[in-house]
């Protein structure tokens, strides 16, 4: 004898038409997440620069990387470009926050700093001047960045930190090391920031590497860790072109957990010719 199977109670009935509803928002607010993210990344990739700026004696590159998972994307940038005194600037920098505002609002920085490098005397007010900028624009984001001038005739390179990690320097003749550069508060929190200058001069050939956090950095992976293993990695491959040096300090974010995006830029002077500086 068939037994037949007793009616359902209204509140089952409820259960699944509340998980019905659940999964169809849930499945929405993960097609529009990933169409945030997408958006993101593209607004990324289409305001970094297709090209870096060259001249004899110094070659640069740099490279970028999404977060593994694709989620925390957004706020790294990279730039170069000449300036009218002939000199070259370049930077790296990193937007507190991901998604598509920090993106927007990375692409204000980097035009920011280019606006006001051009007029500015030396990285040190550059950033100054870019902290007042951002500060007048009132968005509640702030960011990292570490903003460098090449002077070719002195072979000087100029460089100031806001609140950014260190850079990493190293020789073709073995030596390498942190360029832990005093600084000043990240851009977009405090009016008036001053932010100290320091000066290098290149005599032998080697690179000098700048990075974002994404890169030396992860829930169980200490950045001290990881500025050890770039700088192994850049000290290793100083003899060899910017865009190779540039793929294997980025590849160190396979190590971190890489829940984050990154960038490396890399800075590759030749030696100097004899009697210069």
């Amino acid at each position: 004898m068939l037994r037949r199977r007793p009616p359902r109670s209204a509140s089952a009935d409820d259960l699944l038409t509340t998980l019905g509803r659940l999964t169809a928002q849930a499945r929405e607010g993960a097609e529009k997440q990933r169409a945030r993210v997408e958006l993101a990344e593209a607004l990324q990739r289409e305001m970094l620069p297709a090209v870096l700026p060259s001249i004899p004696g110094l070659r640069a590159a740099a490279t970028y990387a999404p977060a593994r998972h694709g989620l925390d994307i957004g706020g790294d940038w990279y730039d170069g470009f000449p300036l009218p005194d002939g000199s070259l600037a370049f930077c790296v920098g990193d937007v507190q926050g991901h998604d598509v505002e920090a993106a927007a609002f990375m692409g204000q920085i980097r035009f920011g700093l280019r606006a006001v490098a051009g007029h500015a005397a030396d990285p040190g007010e550059v950033l100054s001047r870019a902290n007042d900028l951002l500060l007048s624009v009132d968005c509640g984001l702030f960011a990292t960045c570490t903003f460098v001038r090449f002077d070719p005739v002195a072979r000087e390179l100029t460089s100031a930190r806001a609140g950014h990690v260190p850079g990493i320097w190293a020789t073709t003749d073995g030596r390498s090391g942190l360029a832990e550069d005093p600084g000043g508060l990240p851009l977009g929190i405090a009016p008036g920031e001053r932010y100290p200058v320091t000066r290098r001069r290149f005599a032998t050939a080697g690179a000098f590497v700048l990075l974002t956090d994404g890169v030396v950095e992860g829930p169980s992976f200490p950045i001290e860790a990881g500025l050890t293993q770039v700088t192994r990695l850049v000290s290793a491959n100083a003899d060899r072109d910017p865009a190779t040096v540039a793929d294997v300090a980025i590849s160190v974010a396979e190590f971190t957990g890489h829940t984050d995006d990154s960038a490396v830029l890399v800075l590759r002077f030749d030696a100097a010719s004899p009697g210069a500086g």
